[in-house]
């Protein structure tokens, strides 16, 4: 059941406060002690909640399908594991990273112009897992809008959902060689949208998943593909740095990531029944979206999900020439005070050792021999799709 950030989390503090506090906690852990860790697990205990906050106010969205799948098919059960998806605000960028440093929160997904921004400003997290290896954010304009590449955007009037998503289009527009000043920004909350399709703003932020859904909700836009011209990378996993020196907690995330990859798995071998099982747990959306357009969302984000794994990577794989240009942008454009290094803002370890031991031939299995309904059964997977 979707929740509510402001109906769980009693108080908050200012950016202010945060940046105030002390800076950035050390990745220092050693993985050789998961093995124990997950022995004294295997013994018997009751299950271990991990609080994951999502950054868009709702989770009526497809987008999640790499978790519901491992909560819907029992593999977090199985790992230890009770997963708490929880909404976060829309009006707040920084939530992912404020609640999980708060420990109200445990994992976040932020955008990597939320986390680096997190961190420069005293935010102690890190990813521990790259959900998109490239760039996954795109721009939305009104259907009939006379703009044809993103280089034309420079200038115009452009909708956001909040403020602090500037973190992610200045790099972009930085990247497209345009000037971020000469960007106008309106902040329009969750009607950001509809400013677009009623053509009251030239275009607006927009990532893949979104584009069926709001073509699918009869919203009248076109897109211009981020993947196509950047090479930026998206949003990601991230948990406390101080969670990183605590065997405990690498084991626990650890197996929570052996989950997303077994989803990953299971969705690849049968996207149709990954569908199935996202779509049965998102009722608001089930009154907006019928189900060819809730497959064909979530295979736009499964395409964007193994952008590593489809270039012989591991799943979750930080691609360093990426990040490193990447944090280079951002410092030059003034949006951290320095410029951050790799291992202040990401780590592989955490996801290297998921990739190896997530029961992937269970999955897969499992996904090959799951009974589909009779709507489902019925829809179409786009030929090209890739996982």
């Amino acid at each position: 059941m979707e929740e509510k950030v402001d109906q769980l989390f009693e108080s908050t503090v200012t950016r202010r406060q945060l940046v105030e506090r002390a800076g950035r906690a050390g990745a220092a852990f050693a993985l050789g002690s998961l093995l124990a860790a997950e022995g004294a697990f295997a013994r018997g205990s009751k299950l271990e909640t991990v609080r994951w906050i999502s950054p868009r106010g709702t989770l009526q969205v497809m987008d999640d399908f790499d978790l519901w799948v491992p909560i819907k098919m029992g593999y977090y059960k199985q790992l230890g594991i009770q997963a708490k998806l929880i909404a976060g605000p829309i009006s707040d960028a920084l939530a992912t990273t404020k609640f999980v440093a708060q420990n109200k929160a445990d994992m976040g997904y932020p955008s990597p112009g939320v986390l680096t921004a997190s961190i420069d400003g005293g935010i102690p997290v890190k990813s521990i897992y790259d959900v998109i290896s490239g760039q996954v954010f795109d721009f939305a304009l009104p259907a009939d809008s006379s703009i044809t590449s993103a280089k034309q955007l420079a200038g115009k009037t452009i909708a956001l959902g909040s403020a602090g998503w500037q973190t992610i289009t200045d790099p972009m527009f930085v990247e497209l060689g345009i000037d971020p000043k000469s960007i106008n920004y309106v902040i329009l909350g969750q009607q950001w949208i509809q400013a677009v399709d009623q053509k009251k703003a030239d275009a607006g932020l927009a990532w893949e998943g979104l584009r069926h859904q709001w073509l699918g909700q009869g919203l009248k836009l076109k897109f211009l593909i981020g993947s196509k011209w950047s090479k930026q990378p998206s949003n990601v996993y991230s948990v406390r740095a101080s969670d990183l020196e605590d065997d405990a907690k690498v084991a626990l995330y650890t197996r929570f990531l052996q989950g997303v990859v077994m989803g990953l798995e299971f969705t690849r071998a049968n996207p149709r029944a990954a569908a199935q099982i996202t779509y049965a747990q998102l009722p608001d959306l089930r009154k907006s979206l019928k189900p060819q357009a809730a497959l064909d969302s979530m295979l736009e984000l499964a395409h964007a999900y193994a952008t590593s794994h489809l270039q012989g990577k591991p799943w979750g794989f930080h691609f360093a020439a990426g990040w490193a240009n990447y944090l280079k942008t951002i410092s030059d454009l003034g949006q951290t005070k320095k410029q951050l290094k790799a291992s202040d803002v990401y780590t592989n370890q955490l996801l290297l050792a998921a990739n190896r031991k997530a029961n992937k031939a269970k999955a897969r299995a499992d996904a090959k021999k799951f009974k589909l309904n009779a709507t489902f059964a019925k829809l179409k997977v786009d030929p090209k799709f890739k996982m």
